[in-house]
């Protein structure tokens, strides 16, 4: 692809110590005028994989998914930005999908949101609230930014917002050890936004909120569609809240227990 058929997109991709992932991520990506890594402090190859890959590498400390995701948006020199995940892919038909936009009279749009296909336990998930997964990921420079709260960030848009139909692939974990790794570390994140924003831990919830998280990705959701990839990730949708919610209660008894030692 010659530089004169690029799309004025720039293409910003989040890292650190993504080496297995972030080359095949920004070779999908091709199409984009500008292919832009920031990374968080990597200790891998995730630099050179990229500087090869042709990205413009720029560093930060990592402070936040959402912090260093804005900050990403902010150094994009394009007139629109597609924000990756390092173990994200533009699938081919997506591709063609976002030139057709920069065709004619370009995007009618400030934000588009994409179908997201995840291959995780040796199989594509069509169920348990897996798939379409839409997100938000397009969008015109200078009009969007992330929000919510860490781990689980969010693109907005101030703009009208249309649907793009090809799939982004998504390849989340390596195995199920590497599920359960992350698992351990977003409930910890999730939990400690949660005390410092002054939520409970409620027994009620504690017990209720696991077994129904469980039922609505199974039975609701339609996990069972997908076997036992479908079943394992039902009682892992649980496991999380249940990590989630008893981390929050151990943050809470330990900031009672250190008031009363300070009295």
């Amino acid at each position: 692809m010659g530089g004169s058929d690029k799309l004025p997109i720039s293409v910003v991709v989040i890292a650190q110590n993504e080496a297995a992932h972030v080359g095949d991520c920004l070779v999908s990506a091709g199409f984009a005028a500008e292919l832009l890594v920031l990374d968080g402090g990597s200790d891998d190859q995730t630099v050179a994989i990229a500087l090869r890959a042709g990205a413009r590498v720029e560093q930060r400390a990592f402070d936040g998914w959402i912090s260093q995701k804005n900050a990403a948006l902010e150094m994009a020199r394009q007139d629109w930005v597609l924000s990756l995940d390092a173990d994200e892919r533009v699938s081919p038909g997506l591709a063609a999908e976002i030139r057709g936009l920069f065709s004619g009279s370009g995007p009618d749009a400030d934000g588009y949101e994409i179908p997201r296909r995840a291959f995780h336990l040796g199989r594509w998930i069509r169920g348990g609230g897996w798939y379409p997964d839409r997100k938000l990921r397009l969008i015109r420079r200078g009009k969007g930014c992330w929000t919510g709260r860490d781990p689980h960030d969010r693109l907005t848009v101030a703009g009208r917002v249309r649907r793009l139909q090809q799939d982004l692939l998504h390849y989340p974990y390596a195995d199920l050890a590497a599920h359960v790794a992350r698992m351990d570390r977003y409930t910890t994140a999730a939990a400690q936004a949660a005390f410092e924003a002054g939520r409970g831990a409620a027994l009620l919830r504690m017990v209720v909120t696991p077994p129904l998280r469980f039922l609505k990705a199974y039975l609701v959701r339609g996990g069972f569609r997908d076997g036992r990839a479908g079943l394992v990730l039902a009682v892992l949708a649980a496991e999380y809240e249940r990590m989630r919610y008893a981390k929050l209660w151990d943050l809470q008894r330990r900031a009672r227990g250190s008031g009363r030692a300070e009295r």
